[in-house]
């Protein structure tokens, strides 16, 4: 299997690719993985055995939505070239049975297209992969009226994935697609994490023992906000229940990760790390969670069962703001909105209200946490129908 992750920046692409391919090489001995990724803190993670990744050049979105290179010296159009290159080549090496696609159904610019097309001729089977709500249906709409990739999903696309449930979103809705490309699409459900084997790295990190409140705003490139919220709530409360545990994430501004630092360096129960690439680990031990409420954040809350606190952003799409809202409507998190500014004494009434906010496993939402299970259901039938000899012991299949 060949997976495709674009990250230009953030952790969530790259993160779920990742559990995705630990899933499924954990189920079926004879499989191997390979993802491609931009990121450029992929080789800060551990990967299993028959799982391994090529780095293309990293490149990063400006704020006028332009895109320019992460490292190189290079204009963007031939780094943009240079990955392309890179993607049809090891496409063609590799030769996969199975191409899954994250989120960009052409890649980023149309990079992935030719090895699209490439693959299948040869009979691979093309797969996009899509996480629960992509962003408001006015905005995808304009977005996907630009990058035109309607066309790939009718012609080249075998099937689409949907991380995630209908009841909390359809993620095309409003596109208006044909019932040819909607019958592509299977729900399947949120991806299960699963916690490392090794020692979690908080207890190297940290001092705290008793249980502690996760703040996490997921890569930390726009969570500034959030951050400074849950300082300022502790600076004017010395009465909170449980102490704080901040994960900056790696793509937080190092000059405003430092001052965040002095402001905690203040307090008594405070404490702050920048990254763990075991942090499925860290929110294992949580008591509750405050977080931004990215994909892989409300996976890791759905998982441990932890009471949260979701502060979604709203901007530059509305993602995260629609999945916290859809979520607290049925229950399993609560929402906090900062729209109309951020009090210090709310947050601290929402830090307080963990300890007593009922739990995601207080709400029975059938086939919730069931995606990798049904990933794996789907790719069995995929190799079987190539011809592919399966493991002895096979799942049933997934209804559409």
């Amino acid at each position: 299997m060949l997976v495709y992750s674009h990250d230009s920046f953030g952790l969530g692409h790259l993160r779920r690719c990742r559990t995705i391919a630990h899933a499924l090489v954990a189920r079926r001995k004879a499989l191997s993985v390979l993802i491609l990724s931009g990121s450029p803190i992929i080789g800060s993670f551990d990967f299993r055995t028959r799982v391994d990744f090529v780095r293309i050049p990293g490149v990063i979105k400006l704020r006028n939505g332009e895109y320019s290179s992460l490292s190189l010296h290079m204009d963007i159009g031939e780094v943009l070239r240079m990955r392309a290159s890179i993607i049809q080549h090891t496409a063609e090496v590799f030769a996969p049975d199975v191409f899954i696609v994250d989120k960009e159904p052409l890649g980023l610019r149309g990079e992935i297209q030719d090895a699209l097309e490439v693959l299948g001729a040869r009979g691979t089977r093309l797969v996009l992969g899509l996480r629960d709500v992509m962003d408001d249906p006015a905005s995808l709409s304009e977005e996907w009226a630009r990058k035109n990739p309607v066309p790939a999903l009718e012609t080249l696309y075998d099937d689409i994935l949907v991380y995630g449930l209908p009841q909390v979103c359809d993620p095309l809705a409003g596109l208006g697609l044909s019932e040819s490309i909607r019958r592509k699409m299977t729900y399947t459900g949120y991806l299960e994490s699963m916690p490392s084997d090794d020692p979690p790295g908080i207890r190297a990190a940290t001092a705290l023992s008793e249980p502690f409140i996760l703040i996490t705003p997921g890569g930390g490139g726009d969570g500034e906000d959030l951050i400074d919220w849950v300082i300022g709530a502790y600076e004017s409360n010395s009465d909170l229940p449980h102490p704080a545990l901040i994960a900056f994430g790696p793509f937080m501004r190092a000059q405003r990760r430092e001052q965040f630092r002095m402001r905690i360096a203040r307090l008594d129960r405070v404490e702050a790390i920048t990254f763990d690439a075991r942090f499925e680990n860290l929110m294992a031990r949580a008591a509750g969670v405050v977080a931004m409420g990215g994909y892989n954040t409300f996976c890791e809350i759905l998982t441990f069962d932890k009471p949260a606190v979701i502060v979604p952003r709203r901007r530059p799409r509305l993602e995260q703001t629609i999945r916290a809202s859809r979520a607290e409507q049925l229950g399993l998190v609560r929402m906090l909105s900062d729209e109309h500014g951020r009090d210090r004494n709310s947050m601290a009434a929402a830090l307080r209200g963990i300890a007593s906010q009922p739990r995601p496993s207080d709400v029975v939402v059938p086939g919730l946490l069931e995606g990798l299970d049904n990933i794996h259901r789907l790719v069995e039938r995929w190799l079987d129908s190539r011809g592919k000899r399966l493991d002895p012991v096979r799942a049933a299949g997934v209804k559409r």
